[in-house]
């Protein structure tokens, strides 16, 4: 499938690299949760830490690579633009660790994984985009791996109907994050698109994460290495890899792949807190692979 959002220099035409930072970026956002449960500090409060020191390998990797002519901010609708993934990535945070609060945590997973359905909604409606069978048939059953890896659609009555519907627009506004950032891939280097949207994020969450939760200081040095962890693998390594694999693969299979995260949650959370995967998670865990290796076909 194809929606006209990225570009292939013809020194690229193999995809088979953003591919490959597609994936990694996949399994370090993945590890996310593990850091959120070790975390010191509120979820919210985390949330912020994890933006906002990202913005420090951001600026030193700006600041050592020259920027092209071209991906220079010519006017304050280019700004706009640049902030605008962070507004939606803020959203998506918000909601989606308020949701961990109002529901099971199955629930609020599950539902907050519905961001490829949307990606795809989206592109086709009003993007233009050609999605084939073969593509849709993949989504399906990576769909169905996600249900079956948390536990089945009878984990759905465990949850609250608030936190539900927060969960499910927490979905929709990280389509909205994947959609833009691929969108800004035409013009826009990879770095001044995480270091715009990433302090624009850092900006939106500060204040709620202070009226909601008041403290955001970390008290042990324990409590710093998560959050730096946080920041510096789940979302400036992986998101940074995201958004340079958006340049080269459409953004519906894009987000498609990232539903490697939970596979990725439960084998970390297996082998750094114990946490056993059980039948039913492992077969969850092939469906999905199974369905991105369908949808890659088309």
């Amino acid at each position: 499938m194809s929606d006209g959002s990225a570009i292939a220099p013809p020194s690229l035409r193999d995809n088979r690299l953003p591919l490959v930072a597609l994936i990694l970026g996949g399994a370090a956002i993945g590890g996310s949760p593990i850091f959120v449960r070790l975390s010191e500090v509120g979820p919210l409060a985390t949330a912020f830490w994890r933006v906002a020191l990202a913005l420090i390998p951001l600026l030193i990797f700006s600041w050592a690579k020259p920027q092209r002519a071209e991906s220079r901010v010519a006017s304050a609708s280019d700004y706009a633009m640049l902030m605008l993934p962070g507004l939606f990535l803020a959203s998506d945070l918000v909601l989606w660790h308020l949701a961990l609060h109002m529901t099971s945590v199955a629930n609020a997973t599950l539902l907050a994984n519905l961001a490829p359905v949307f990606v795809t909604l989206i592109g086709w409606l009003f993007l233009r985009a050609r999605i084939s069978a073969l593509f849709l048939a993949g989504l399906v059953i990576a769909m169905a791996g996600i249900v079956t890896l948390k536990g089945g659609f009878a984990v759905l009555g465990n949850g609250d109907l608030r936190g539900d519907g927060l969960a499910t627009a927490a979905a929709i506004f990280y389509a909205g994050y994947i959609l833009v950032i691929g969108r800004l891939r035409n013009r826009f280097d990879t770095v001044r698109i995480m270091l715009w949207s990433t302090g624009a994020a850092a900006v939106c969450i500060l204040p709620i994460a202070l009226i909601a939760e008041g403290h955001l200081l970390p008290s042990t040095a324990f409590g710093w290495m998560i959050v730096i962890g946080l920041a510096f693998i789940s979302h400036a390594g992986g998101q940074v890899a995201i958004t340079y694999a958006l340049a080269y693969l459409p953004a519906a299979f894009s987000s498609l792949t990232l539903l490697l995260q939970p596979v990725v949650a439960a084998i970390l959370a297996w082998v750094l807190l114990g946490e056993a995967i059980g039948a039913m998670q492992a077969i969850g865990g092939a469906i999905v692979l199974a369905g991105i290796l369908i949808a890659r076909r088309g």
